[in-house]
């Protein structure tokens, strides 16, 4: 059968969900990066986060599991495009690439391409590290050069995850989960459920407040006008002095005695006035607080 033509289907789900472990809520892996389910993380395209402290129904788990299996399954057929596969070997070749995803570099499926059996078979056991993997990739190459399945429609959950986020080795048990992958195969993912959901990011932005200019009441206004000409007046005064006194600065000692006449007379004026300054003063802060 062309590759093109093979599907994700139970049997193929469930080979490659059999040397997997489900968690159906978040946790940390061996390197601290979220995941899920049947080993997601968010680089699947779904946001794995929202699962923190939220265990999600085993279909639910196992829907997403095959949406994302059969996303991998396109890189498997892409690279054996061309080439006869059975379905036991499509599963193989599916189990590998989710668990390594290095199903366009490995070396056997170069070998297996070019017709070296023997070598593409040797080849395959060169993704063994850690040791643990081991028993999974003797079983992955079983399946692809000799046919042999080995699922039997069960798979590890581990049921507890301690609050640091890692799991709890000791919940760990072995579970029948055939009846909810054939009724997620069944369903379709939620269109929701297929994209990484960004969290919105809040920008604070100045709101610029218009201030209203103070309004002087109107009793208080002619107030200030009625000060301000006698002001003028007084200012008017000091101008024409300091105009006098320009025009006896060409006069050596007469311009010093001028000065100081127009200092003398300065300071009189002030003196004489003071009672009038305070009282206009006055008057301007009773009609402020009338108004």
């Amino acid at each position: 059968m062309t590759v093109l033509a093979l599907r994700v289907d139970y049997d193929v789900a469930m080979e490659v969900a059999s040397h997997e472990a489900i968690v159906r809520q978040a946790y940390k892996d061996s390197v601290g990066k979220w995941t899920w389910s049947v080993g997601l993380t968010s680089a699947t395209g779904h946001m794995v986060e929202r699962y923190i402290g939220k265990p999600q129904s085993l279909e639910h788990c196992l829907r997403v599991y095959v949406w994302a299996l059969d996303n991998y399954a396109e890189e498997v057929r892409r690279v054996f495009k061309g080439v006869a596969l059975t379905r036991a070997q499509f599963a193989a070749a599916l189990s590998f690439h989710w668990n390594t995803g290095e199903i366009g570099k490995a070396v056997w499926v170069k070998h297996f391409k070019a017709g070296r059996i023997a070598e593409a078979k040797e080849a395959f056991m060169n993704y063994s590290k850690p040791k643990e993997i081991i028993p999974r990739r003797k079983a992955e190459r079983d399946l692809f050069f000799d046919g042999k399945w080995s699922n039997d429609g069960r798979m590890t959950e581990w049921t507890r995850v301690k609050p640091t986020g890692h799991i709890d080795w000791k919940s760990g048990k072995r579970i029948d989960v055939s009846r909810e992958l054939r009724a997620a195969l069944a369903g379709e993912i939620p269109a929701s459920d297929k994209v990484i959901v960004e969290r919105p990011v809040k920008v604070e932005v100045p709101v610029q407040v218009q201030v209203d200019k103070p309004v002087v009441p109107d009793k208080v206004e002619e107030k200030v006008k009625e000060k301000s000409g006698f002001w003028q007046w007084l200012t008017g005064l000091f101008g024409s002095g300091a105009l006098g006194l320009g025009w006896l600065a060409g006069m050596d000692w007469q311009a010093i005695v001028a000065g100081g006449v127009v200092l003398i007379v300065v300071l009189l004026i002030l003196i004489a006035l003071r009672s009038q300054i305070i009282a206009a003063v006055k008057d301007i802060r009773d009609a402020v607080e009338a108004g």
